[in-house]
């Protein structure tokens, strides 16, 4: 697996944040490709953590945190998935769902649905390192299940 270096630049804040949170997200996606047969559901840490999970909860995490609370969009029905390749699809969705919201508001807006009073700039931020912590996570895993390291 590669190790590709986080984007550098020196555009606008929320281009900024928008690339580095993608960037996070292409690394957790590069931990769960090409898994051996069954990998996805290994259970190699105390936590029970796993990649599928790992893909599942950051997927839900987007889509809490912009669609819903930030934006005031209703929550989807399940966010339990049969396959790591379902999974995948709904996180790469709610990419879409994300970005789209994110180019169209301003960063100083407050989130609709939260009872703190916290930013759409705090809630990518908080995005961005949950997914990095994420990442990392998968990183341990995927090296625990065959060795293969990169971000």
């Amino acid at each position: 697996m590669a190790d590709l270096k986080p984007p550098r630049s020196a555009v606008g804040e929320r281009e900024t944040l928008l690339s580095l949170l993608q960037y996070q997200r292409d690394s957790l996606v590069r931990k769960v490709t090409q898994l051996p047969p069954g990998a996805e559901r290994l259970r190699l840490v105390p936590s029970e953590t796993t990649l599928l999970w790992l893909v599942e909860h950051l997927a839900w995490a987007e889509i809490l945190w912009v669609s819903h609370r930030f934006a005031g969009h209703p929550l989807p029905s399940s966010t339990v998935y049969d396959t790591l390749a379902e999974a995948l699809a709904a996180y790469q969705e709610a990419w879409t769902t994300v970005d789209e919201i994110v180019v169209a508001s301003d960063l100083d807006d407050l989130c609709r649905l939260t009872d703190e009073a916290v930013n759409l700039r705090w809630v990518l931020t908080h995005l961005l390192q949950e997914t990095a912590r994420h990442a990392g996570h998968a990183d341990i895993l995927r090296e625990l299940i065959d060795g293969r390291t990169g971000r």
